[in-house]
């Protein structure tokens, strides 16, 4: 096992996601739904961010915005950026997920699901997502 399963209560926590696209705006979704104060530091930002309670820097991310974070999401479309993210996230003592390299994430996420106050977490260490999410469509048929 390589990594210990928890559910974090994030509720008023300080979180920061780092990337405007598809994958951050995932990643901002599920800490909004979770009760997190969400930063997004991105220079553009899909449409759908607009209509999400989260803090909004437009612009390329600064070390200084790791300051206060619980824990930090790297989803740009750049590896350099999100290696970096992953770095001084570290240098902080903040855990952090690199969205496109499982090898340095601290945490991932699991393929979750709930339903009437049950929640279902199915992972595979980041090494397989895509039979996570194909799992948490079956459960969701069962229940």
């Amino acid at each position: 096992m390589t990594h210990y399963p928890i559910f974090l209560d994030l509720r008023n926590r300080p979180v920061l996601v780092v990337g405007g696209g598809k994958v951050a705006l995932r990643k901002a979704r599920g800490l909004v739904d979770a009760g997190a104060r969400v930063t997004v530091v991105a220079p553009r930002a899909q449409p759908s961010f607009d209509a999400l309670p989260v803090r909004r820097l437009p612009r390329r991310f600064r070390v200084s915005d790791l300051a206060g974070a619980a824990l930090v999401f790297a989803a740009t479309d750049a590896r350099s950026v999100n290696l970096r993210i992953g770095e001084a996230a570290r240098k902080r003592g903040i855990l952090a997920n690199i969205a496109d390299s499982a090898a340095e994430c601290d945490f991932v996420v699991p393929a979750r699901l709930e339903r009437g106050g049950i929640q279902i977490a199915i992972a595979t260490g980041g090494r397989k997502p895509r039979l996570s999410a194909e799992l948490r469509k079956k459960l969701e048929q069962i229940l």
